[in-house]
């Protein structure tokens, strides 16, 4: 990969939004470059962050009435398995598989976003530079979601594989959608759960299998000539993303922008082989009513001053930047996911003109 994304602005994934159309209308108008189909979390159950992305999984049960997820693995279900894996294997085989992804589809019932987006750019025709998608994360599903005993499905290996895999297809599902309409498509994997890596809550979780995973997902999105990008919201060891092989690093730069110093030989190596960093420097909670663009901009020179004193070229770090908020908005007041929206794209306008692009 070897873009140069000069403080391109994209968006994480939720708003807080009911109206479908509104919220189509401000990905594309406030993130113009690099828009997002939205997650509207508000809107139903089934467009909560693990549920949106359930369907085509074998033994998934959704319990309405409590509001809840979870797999069934009781009793045989080798069957099951096997109609899974059979479709699997005609989309993704590396030799003979047709890459036709729709059997982990994401339908209108699951998703208002997708379709009224996919709508909106059909009619306006030609092509956007960057459309953004975004799956949630394999770790993330796998340790969120339980089985019918309330263990994270993350502990039983045959239906995390099932997990691992069927995000891959629907990474591919959404790229091939929203190809026709932009040069290129990103595909973030949201893996807000890696902010707890390393703690006494997940100390069985192995690093190597984090990256195992992560790794498969992003050569699904590769297959596509998508560009791959991993989210999380909090602190986490960076090194985890850099090793998987994504090609564009995702984090909270206005809460935890000094961290990323932090694995500065791994973010030099992911740097100098195109990677991209994604400084989610506008912050989704209250205090973004405190921001402005002036300030936001102060703190954003001062973490990537704080890289670059790490050894790494600060022209390298502005030519590879791109700017987000720092997590979705679908929990915040609309007023308050507004301001968001507004202030990422003007960040994004300033920071261009300041560096001259």
């Amino acid at each position: 990969m070897n873009i140069k994304s000069k403080f391109l602005a994209t968006g994480i994934g939720s708003m807080p939004f009911k109206d479908v159309d509104h919220a189509v209308h401000t990905a594309l108008t406030r993130l113009p470059q690099a828009p997002f189909w939205p997650q509207l979390p508000k809107l139903d159950l089934n467009e909560q962050m693990e549920i949106q992305y359930s369907e085509g999984l074998p033994r998934i049960v959704i319990d309405r009435e409590k509001a809840r997820m979870y797999f069934d693995t009781s009793g045989d279900y080798s069957e099951d398995f096997a109609e899974f894996y059979e479709a699997y294997m005609l989309a993704m085989d590396p030799d003979e598989g047709t890459g036709d992804c729709k059997a982990m589809a994401i339908s209108d019932d699951f998703s208002k976003g997708i379709y009224a987006m996919e709508k909106r750019l059909a009619k306006q025709g030609g092509k956007l530079p960057f459309v953004k998608v975004q799956t949630t994360g394999p770790c993330s599903f796998a340790l969120t979601i339980v089985d019918e005993n309330k263990r994270a499905i993350y502990y039983n290996e045959e239906f995390r594989d099932v997990v691992v895999k069927g995000m891959a297809m629907k990474c591919r599902w959404q790229i091939q959608k929203f190809q026709p309409f932009a040069e290129q498509v990103i595909c973030f994997i949201d893996e807000p759960i890696l902010s707890g890596f390393g703690s006494s809550t997940y100390v069985s979780v192995k690093r190597e299998d984090v990256v195992a995973h992560l790794a498969e997902v992003i050569e699904a999105v590769h297959m596509d000539k998508g560009i791959a990008g991993i989210h999380c919201c909090g602190n986490t060891e960076w090194s985890i993303l850099i090793d998987a092989g994504v090609d564009m690093v995702n984090f909270d730069a206005f809460d935890y922008g000094e961290t990323i110093a932090m694995y500065a030989d791994s973010v030099k190596e992911h740097l100098d082989r195109g990677g991209l960093l994604a400084w989610g420097v506008v912050p989704t909670s209250t205090v973004i009513q405190e921001q402005t663009v002036e300030s936001l901009v102060e703190h954003f020179e001062a973490m990537m001053d704080n890289l670059a004193s790490r050894g790494i070229d600060k022209e390298q770090i502005v030519e590879q930047a791109v700017i987000t908020p720092s997590c979705g908005t679908g929990s915040m007041d609309p007023v308050n996911a507004e301001r968001v929206f507004e202030l990422t794209n003007a960040l994004s306008a300033t920071m261009k003109s300041r560096y001259g692009f």
